[in-house]
């Protein structure tokens, strides 16, 4: 692969705790990810999946290593600036209180940006939930508040997704409306993602390449027919 196409790239990350004896959360992740590439992550509990999303947008600080954004050292990017091109969405939805339109606005309230009506109205309808805007965020059930979260990450037009389990937390109904929704804007919106996730069947069928960690390494990457060739 030519590099200058990488969207990210992972140098040698690792994070250490201060602890003794010390203990290496991850370590030595060398690893790139393509424009609109889906890259699964997946691994025991207690991998390193969920702490090496955090590394990518830097809700944790490396102790080794850096990871490159469009070329560029994150770590002399602005970090909410980074933030707001790494968009996340969690296992669980953690809206905040107001309504579904002012949790949208809040991302781009803090560029110094307002969304109208129409472009709130817009995104919901986007994501199956025309008419919400003026919902009340902490009532909805919890395939309604993922979807809220993940519109509220699409709000800063990122461009890199992160995504730790969204549907684990979901029941099953919810859970595959859910997939669903993220298939359809992956597709449409040709998103970079990075999907962790503990299910291998969703891996599978998601991604382009899977990464399995393992005691915080790498254990192997490759296609999902690589990986998981009897999945």
């Amino acid at each position: 692969m030519n590099s200058t196409r990488h969207i990210l790239e992972c140098r040698e990350l690792g994070r250490e705790l201060p602890s003794k004896p010390r203990r290496l959360l991850v370590q030595d992740i060398s690893f790139s990810v393509e424009p609109a590439e889906v890259l699964g992550v997946i691994g025991p509990s207690g991998s390193g999946k969920s702490t090496l999303l955090r590394l990518t947008n830097r809700l944790d600080e490396p102790t080794h290593g850096t990871l490159l954004f469009n070329g560029q050292d994150y770590r002399s990017i602005d970090t909410a600036f980074l933030r707001r091109s790494i968009g996340m969405v969690m296992q669980r939805a953690y809206l905040f209180p107001g309504t579904v339109a002012e949790n949208l606005a809040f991302g781009p309230r803090q560029q110094g940006r307002s969304m109208s009506s129409v472009e709130v109205d817009s995104l919901l309808s986007e994501v199956g939930l025309a008419g919400y805007a003026t919902r009340d965020a902490l009532t909805l059930s919890g395939g309604e508040a993922q979807r809220v979260a993940i519109t509220r990450a699409l709000a800063n037009d990122p461009e890199v997704l992160l995504l730790d389990e969204p549907t684990s937390a979901l029941d099953e109904a919810a859970r595959d409306s859910v997939q669903r929704l993220l298939e359809g804007l992956i597709r449409e919106r040709s998103l970079t993602c990075i999907w962790v996730t503990h299910s291998l069947e969703q891996a599978r069928t998601m991604a382009d390449r899977i990464l399995v960690l393992e005691a915080g390494r790498i254990k192997t990457i490759g296609t999902p027919a690589e990986v998981l060739p009897n999945a």
